[in-house]
């Protein structure tokens, strides 16, 4: 997930040519206004790709999480909304 903040370009983190993600268009977003589109794909060998993968993780964080200033401020929050889901936070879980 701190790598997808990075790569998002909030703060200029990774300048690439073509962007890894891009931001959903429509003005309905509820949660977090920062929402990663996901295209549709004809072929299933697509949908195993993180760029594809993380979307549906991304677009689950509040709009605190996903609107912090900094990458340490991002973690922290990230772990306070993740430290009451035992599936996502505790690897021992499983």
């Amino acid at each position: 997930m701190i790598e997808v903040y990075k790569y998002c370009d909030l703060h200029g983190f990774y300048k690439t040519e073509r962007p890894q993600f891009s931001f959903f268009a429509g003005r309905d977003t509820r949660g977090s206004t920062l929402k990663l589109s996901k295209p549709r794909y004809r072929l299933n060998v697509r949908g195993n790709f993180f760029s594809e993968r993380i979307v549906n993780t991304w677009n689950s964080l509040p709009d605190q999480v996903v609107t912090a200033p900094s990458v340490n401020a991002f973690k922290a929050r990230l772990d306070a909304h993740w430290k009451d889901l035992p599936t996502v936070f505790d690897p021992e879980c499983y």
